[in-house]
């Protein structure tokens, strides 16, 4: 029987993990050298492509000297926290990636405590030691603080530290002796990491992920843990509340590199994909027909933010999308929640108006982003910590918010953070950064990157995490700009524009068309002004010299659909189309 390792990949968003993966994929020389390479193989969607970050976790296998290691690439975001808890539930052991300059960031404190919680077995790999300025050595005296803050076993403690540079493809016990490959890595993971148990019994399979086919349907992928499942048997799905239903496996696969083989039988301690069972949900346990019996259901981190999601019945509805119907909207909300589990729909009074619920805005941005990319118009408010009440008294989300910024604007982001209720917990520097950590109400960070990068000129380096609940603060007091509104409907005039430019700033191009109800800049004001863009110039058969001097107009300020969904009001929506991100006033006459 072969021996298996089951590895997961940990790190802070942009450390390297998915780059490592790649070269160990190439090392393993599983890939089709005929076969045109592209780098980050495992970012598969356009989404985690551009924008650097990995969203969904993935699973690959390798073969090293005999040895099977399966690989799971977790999401570093702690808005993806509910795909990383699950998937740690495949793995024997992490590798805890950390830059040998940054060193461990809020979000690796986030993923790692679940893996220290599960009793993984931890390796160190302290990359991109080619950095200028960086300290490996001191990076592994923090890792080592980390986990010992957060109450890791003596064991976990003894851990192997890896240093190297994934980039330039190479691993190394000293990072001052560079090697040419990355094998004393698979050497360490085949020594430190324990081999998968094989446990005899009656079969039993937590399902921790899923994927979807169009030709098979949803595919459940998870690890077996006890005896083994073969293709073509029936077995008893345990639902949540104790629900039994019995299931036939219809095809069963195993992963090999970065595809999946066809197996007629799958041992315990690997991960495989199972076809043909329908109506499960992630949690269950496929088990013994005659004696099943359910595992214990895996806890996922609850949604901290809400968001409501409406049709676009803006004047130019419909001229962009393809899908722009409620019924449209609600099949697509309820279908997210099958593979999205952190994510929750609840139905309103309104047929066309939807609560969504996420982890944060990021994780709701990529769901939006998602739904335009695939047609579809909607139009969304402005999000919304979920407050609850916790034995009586009203608590809400609060988070850990972590900016490295140069010393001399250090002052300008504390106090916009103690503006937003934020408490300053530590101040040190590190290199040539002051480094802020502080305790904030989830509330005070919407809107606040956005005012932080503006005051340090785009220097600050910004991430937050999830804390946990704790006594709602009372009401923050922000003085925000009012808005520039168009007051008709038409194309923007360059006359109009250059006229209105010392009264704000302006988020559309001259011949632009706008609408009635649309915001169209930001007034320097704090009230909002309704203005008229259509008008030109009056014409006459007069010309005088001086008074036709070239229009000059500032560029737009150009939002992201994150900064946009930052930006609104209470009385404001997002209109989302797959071409245009246009702000308007929920009511304007």
């Amino acid at each position: 029987m072969q021996s298996i390792r089951n590895i997961a990949i940990i790190a802070h968003v942009d450390h390297g993990k998915t780059t490592l993966v790649d070269k160990i994929i190439d090392q393993a020389k599983i890939l089709d050298e005929r076969k045109e390479r592209t780098e980050l193989l495992l970012d598969s969607n356009d989404l985690e492509r551009e924008r650097g970050i990995t969203i969904l976790s993935k699973n690959v296998s390798v073969n090293y000297k005999g040895v099977k290691i399966n690989i799971i690439d977790t999401p570093g975001h702690a808005d993806f926290g509910g795909e990383v808890e699950r998937v740690l539930k495949m793995a024997d052991g992490v590798l805890l990636l950390v830059d040998a300059f940054e060193g461990p960031m809020p979000q690796t404190r986030f993923v790692l405590g679940k893996a220290l919680e599960l009793g993984l077995t931890p390796i160190v790999v302290v990359n991109k030691v080619d950095k200028e300025n960086c300290t490996p050595d001191l990076v592994h005296e923090k890792v080592f603080d980390l986990m010992f803050a957060l109450d890791a076993t003596e064991e976990q403690l003894a851990f192997e530290t890896i240093y190297g540079s994934a980039k330039n493809g190479w691993m190394s016990y000293d990072w001052e002796k560079e090697t040419d490959n990355i094998t004393p890595l698979l050497d360490a993971i085949l020594e430190k990491i324990p081999e998968a148990p094989y446990n005899d019994g009656d079969p039993q399979m937590q399902i921790t992920s899923l994927d979807f086919s169009s030709f098979v349907g949803r595919i459940a992928i998870g690890r077996v843990f006890r005896g083994n499942l073969e293709e073509g048997k029936d077995y008893m799905l345990c639902k949540a509340n104790g629900a039994l239903k019995k299931v036939r496996i219809k095809e069963l696969h195993t992963f090999e590199g970065l595809g999946k083989d066809r197996a007629s039988k799958v041992r315990s301690g690997d991960i495989c994909a199972i076809t043909g069972i329908d109506g499960f949900e992630i949690g269950d346990t496929i088990s013994d027909l005659e004696n099943p019996v359910p595992m214990p259901r895996i806890e996922v981190d609850q949604p901290t933010m809400s968001m409501l999601f409406t049709i676009n019945n803006s004047p130019f509805y419909g001229k962009e999308g393809k899908y722009v119907t409620s019924r449209h909207l609600r099949d697509r909300l309820y279908k997210e929640t099958e593979k999205n589990l952190a994510l929750r729909v609840e139905d309103t009074d309104s047929e066309d108006k939807f609560n969504v619920f996420g982890r944060g805005i990021l994780h709701l941005s990529v769901l939006i982003e998602t739904m335009r990319r695939e047609g579809y118009e909607l139009q969304v408010g402005r999000p919304q910590v979920i407050i609850k009440e916790i034995d009586g008294v009203k608590c809400e989300p609060y988070e850990t918010l972590v900016i490295d910024v140069p010393e001399h604007a250090a002052s300008k982001a504390i106090n916009l953070v103690t503006l937003r209720k934020g408490d300053l917990l530590v101040m040190e520097p590190k290199g040539d950064l002051q480094h802020l950590e502080f305790d904030i109400p989830s509330r005070g960070l919407i809107g606040l990157r956005n005012k932080i990068l503006t005051a340090t000129a785009g220097e600050a380096i910004i991430n937050h995490r999830l804390r946990g609940f704790d006594a709602y603060k009372g009401e923050i007091t922000t003085t925000s700009n009012g808005a520039i509104i168009s007051a008709e409907t038409g194309k923007a005039t360059a006359y109009s524009i250059d006229k209105l430019q010392d009264r704000g700033k302006f988020f559309i191009d001259p011949n632009q068309e706008i609408y009635k109800g649309q915001i169209v800049g930001e007034n320097n004001k704090q009230e909002d002004m309704a203005v008229n863009l259509i008008k030109g110039k009056k014409l006459t058969n007069v010309r005088a010299s001086g008074t036709d001097d070239g229009v000059k107009i500032a560029p737009k300020v150009d939002f992201s659909l994150e900064e946009c969904m930052e930006y609104l009001r209470n009385d404001e929506y997002l209109e989302v189309t797959p071409k245009s991100l246009r702000m308007r006033k929920i009511s304007f006459r």
